[in-house]
């Protein structure tokens, strides 16, 4: 007979085997930081500021899944939740502009790197968790990629947590950030530069933040989706940005606000936050979204700051 200790594991292996569909597996790929799309605040010292993207530099986007690229749908075991809180999109919806605006992020410095995964994710279940190349994810990367001429371009490493993560959840924050210094130990270029994307729900803020107090000089910033069940919810978090060691800790709750905010710190040009906004509408209207819909507004929104400040500058 199981201890009564084991029932949660148990329970949430049961529920991630039987509820994760094919198309959001993931499976282990070799640390690597280009062209393996797909295939199988403590006060420290000040940072510098950002410099400028000098001819032999290289930004990679280090990027949570659930809630950051796409929604759970705030799926939830009693009190657990199982991948993230958001339900303004259906489980497993790839979330508007997401990969535009990761990809314009990569081209602000010299040559785009494929994004790196940090998740939760125990590595324990790989066999339910496997990365294919037909998922939505990676499909919606390399068309990305694609119409903006980068070929090649698409989901790059995966670095996995533990089954230990899924049982006592505060841990994940902790483990995002080993597996970044696990990153860190393997890079292979000169020059690598990072920014970090996670959300709100799940301790990403606790790695974003454990990453710019250790390393400010290689992260650029970080930036945080915004989940919450309510709107009221959503917009007292989003204006709780700040600066750490020098760097940008930002929160948006479309990706176009994300690009207004990249703008903002030096991190994209004004032709990358106009391509994201296209790319946010783009994907709204294949979703079916229309303008009357509450995150059709947010985004309309999002843009209307956008424009007013491109008008006074």
């Amino acid at each position: 007979m199981l201890p009564h200790s084991l029932y949660p594991f148990f329970l949430i292996l049961l529920l991630l085997l039987l509820l994760s569909p094919p198309t959001h597996q993931f499976q282990s790929i070799a640390f690597s930081t280009r062209h393996h799309h797909c295939l199988s605040s403590s006060q420290s010292p000040p940072a510098p500021p950002l410099p400028p993207p000098s001819p032999t530099s290289f930004l990679q986007v280090l990027t949570d899944i659930d809630d950051t690229l796409k929604s759970s749908g705030g799926l939830k075991v009693g009190e657990i939740a199982l991948g993230g809180l958001d339900t303004q999109y259906q489980r497993g919806v790839v979330y508007p502009g997401v990969f535009t605006f990761i990809l314009e992020l990569s081209l602000h410095a010299s040559s785009p790197l494929n994004p790196a995964v940090l998740t939760a994710r125990a590595e324990e279940l790989k066999l339910a968790l496997e990365l294919k190349p037909d998922s939505k994810i990676c499909l919606k990367a390399g068309e990305v990629g694609r119409k903006r001429g980068v070929e090649g371009w698409g989901i790059g490493p995966v670095l996995y947590g533990s089954v230990v993560e899924w049982v006592n959840q505060v841990n994940k924050g902790f483990r995002k950030f080993k597996n970044f210094e696990s990153l860190l130990s393997q890079e292979s270029l000169p020059q690598i530069s990072y920014v970090y994307l996670g959300d709100t729900g799940e301790y990403d803020s606790q790695a974003g933040l454990q990453m710019l107090r250790y390393y400010p000089e290689k992260v650029k910033g970080v930036f945080l989706h915004v989940v919450g069940e309510s709107l009221r919810e959503r917009e007292m978090v989003r204006d709780e940005d700040m600066i750490v060691n020098g760097r940008p800790v930002m929160h948006f709750i479309t990706y176009c606000g994300a690009a207004v905010k990249a703008y903002e710190n030096g991190l994209m040009g004004r032709d990358g936050v106009e391509r994201v906004i296209e790319s946010v509408y783009e994907d709204l209207r294949e979703m079916g979204v229309g303008e009357e819909d509450g995150r059709w507004r947010d985004v309309e929104r999002e843009e209307g700051i956008w424009r007013f400040r491109v008008m006074n500058n």
